[in-house]
């Protein structure tokens, strides 16, 4: 088997593990899990980030530019969630009383 079909048989794979251990993930546990992955998205974002710097082939500065720019966008989404499901659980502050010419 060739290089490049084993990665990609890799890839599949994860996609189909992936796929099933998200879908099984209770809503209780899924804040701390979008904290989890946001994490991940910031080492591959470093990651890519420093690939595509060292890198004088243009396919890789392309495939580069991609992953930089979805994995940006991945973490930075995933923090507006997770800050959007914690303001869920936060107690409301009371509204305060107007002082008005009715009163």
């Amino acid at each position: 088997m060739s290089e490049p079909v084993v990665w990609l048989t890799i890839f599949i794979l994860s996609v189909f593990v992936g796929t099933e251990v998200i879908s099984k993930v209770s809503s209780t546990l899924h804040t701390p899990l979008m904290s989890g992955a946001n994490a991940i998205h910031g080492i591959i974002l470093l990651g890519a980030i420093l690939v595509t710097g060292s890198s004088d082939n243009t396919a890789v500065l392309v495939v580069g530019f991609i992953a930089i720019v979805l994995a940006a966008v991945n973490m930075v989404g995933g923090f507006v969630v997770t800050d959007r499901m914690l303001q869920m659980f936060s107690r409301k502050k009371p509204k305060a009383v107007k002082k008005g010419a009715d009163a």
